[in-house]
């Protein structure tokens, strides 16, 4: 865990300490190849419709004598360079190897005073725009996607703002829906830079500098001043009160299942954890929770009650009344504040999917004061959801056989992939290939995964925090038994000796179709693999 990466429960890829070399001898260009790691908008609320963002207006260039139009910047398309290419890659590496000399999150110091510091120079760009803040163990990149897309099909400029990436950092900050591009991400660096250095001088040579997180978080929040945006949906890192992206006020507190994770930071009382992440509800919000432990649920009532903020709760307010899998997904009936939404096809498996969904649209409807004389467009929540891309969750990379990738990376997470696993796929024989993080709970991860998977190789991630193979490889014995376990060196070997388990056959009788391959125990190691089976970062 690093503070130079946002504060994070759903975990985070290892420090880069230095610059690579961008080109070896045969020409080949790591910030090139897709996915590669550099090292391992303001308005008013739109109104509820069916209207699509178009997106930005190019800038133009004219003629001289041209007489422009009142929307024209200068009349003709002007052409840049290719704003993800290998230039634009090369300065994004320069970029993350300077950011990332800067404070590790394993040395934190809690406070919002410096990214505080940093916006009041700015010109406080976070408050520009309506904030819908997400906050959790589990499901809140889910959760923020889905509000990003419902937000989007209601006819908004979006935001969104989440952490950590995949495959490549500018997947942190998206507008319209999709990444920012390297260029974007280095023009924002480069205009924020010298502010962020008088903060760095304000308190002397002793005082603590911007973390990476905090820097990203003004990044975020600068680039949504200048889009602009008409609301922007920001996911916390690891905590709550005195996470970076808490010094926005969100006008919609969502709060995702909380459970045990950053233990060494967090502590192992899931109360106290609670009370640290119901920090984002503020005074006058609308709290909207998912469905909570007894003792969790009391804390973020508690909160609620003190800064009397509106409450939502899962299976009170709202929830999922049926779900039917499907081909491709689920079939949901949703319960929101403002009704009944059915025949909502979700593409993602899992419960845990429906109920995000269900949070997610009960988000929506209290950034938009839907109740119960007031409901979303059906039509328009329909066709969000049907829309909705989730890399990295039970993603199918590949067929025959399948191949599917997850970032779950604590035992909550593994159980709910487990379960998905079992409820919705139908695997002959199923072998996983999993890299768990040093600091993560990975005897937990293991045991959760156990009954759903045959045999499991274990291997190590492209992060400097990848809990070393042995150690892994003894745990993984510990669970499943010496004859289940492979281990393997390098992630691309762990792959093929799953295939090969699962398409070994020991009875000639035995079908050859149905084996699986399932990839998981880190969100790097999802990463890794996307990466690995050539998709783009999204």
């Amino acid at each position: 865990m690093r503070q130079d990466e946002p504060f994070d429960d759903d975990e985070d890829d290892g420090p880069v300490t230095g610059l690579p070399d961008l080109v070896d001898e045969e020409g080949y260009d790591p910030a090139y190849e897709a996915g590669g790691r550099p090292g391992s908008g303001i308005g008013g609320v739109g109104q509820l419709g069916d209207n699509v963002v178009l997106g930005p207006v190019p800038d133009l260039v004219a003629a001289e004598d041209q007489e422009l139009h009142e929307l024209d910047d200068q009349g003709g398309e002007e052409h840049h360079a290719d704003p993800n290419g290998r230039e634009a890659r090369h300065a994004l590496m320069r970029v993350e190897a300077e950011l990332n000399q800067r404070w590790p999150e394993t040395k934190i110091e809690p406070s919002t005073a410096r990214i505080s510091a940093l916006l009041h120079l700015l010109g406080e760009p976070h408050r520009g725009y309506p904030v819908l803040h997400v906050a959790g163990t589990n499901g809140k990149g889910s959760t923020t996607r889905m509000i990003d897309a419902l937000l989007t099909r209601m006819g908004l400029r979006v935001g969104r703002y989440t952490s950590p990436h995949l495959q490549l950092v500018t997947e942190r900050i998206a507008l319209d829906g999709q990444p920012i591009s390297a260029a974007k991400y280095v023009d924002l660096y480069e205009d924020i830079a010298p502010f962020v250095s008088m903060v760095d001088g304000a308190g002397g040579p002793d005082a603590v500098q911007m973390s990476k997180f905090e820097v990203l978080t003004g990044m975020a929040f600068a680039a949504f001043a200048d889009a602009p945006v008409e609301a922007a949906v920001i996911e916390t890192g690891m905590g709550g009160t005195w996470d970076a992206t808490n010094v926005a006020d969100g006008e919609v507190a969502v709060i995702t299942p909380i459970s045990l994770d950053h233990t060494d930071y967090l502590g192992t009382d899931v109360t106290k954890i609670a009370a640290e992440k119901a920090g984002i509800i503020k005074p006058g919000s609308v709290a909207v929770i998912s469905e909570q432990d007894d003792a969790v649920l009391k804390v973020l009532l508690e909160r609620a009650i003190e800064v009397d903020a509106s409450v939502a709760r899962a299976g009170s307010e709202f929830g999922v009344l049926e779900r039917e899998i499907a081909v491709g997904g689920q079939m949901l009936k949703l319960q929101g504040l403002g009704g009944v939404y059915d025949e909502i096809f979700l593409p993602l498996h899992g419960a845990h999917q429906a109920a995000n969904a269900a949070l997610a649209l009960a988000a929506v409807e209290a950034f938009f004061g839907a109740g119960k004389d007031r409901q979303l467009v059906a039509e328009a929540v329909r066709e969000a959801f049907a829309e909705v891309e989730m890399p990295g969750r039970l993603e199918r990379v590949r067929a025959a056989p399948t191949v599917i990738l997850d970032s779950a990376h604590n035992p909550h997470g593994a159980r709910a992939l487990a379960q998905a696993l079992t409820d919705e796929f139908a695997f002959r024989k199923l072998a996983a290939v999993v890299a768990v993080m040093t600091d993560k709970d990975a005897l937990g991860i293991l045991e959760a995964l156990e009954p759903t998977i045959s045999d499991i190789v274990v291997t190590v991630n492209s992060s400097p925090r990848s809990m070393p193979l042995l150690e892994l490889n003894d745990l993984a014995i510990s669970v499943f038994g010496e004859d289940r376990v492979r281990a393997e060196s390098s992630l691309d070997a762990a792959v093929e000796t799953a295939i090969g388990l699962v398409e070994m056959h020991d009875d000639p009788e035995e079908p050859l179709a149905g084996g699986g391959v399932l990839i998981t125990g880190s969100v790097v190691t999802a990463g890794d693999a996307r990466t690995l089976f050539g998709k783009e970062p999204a």
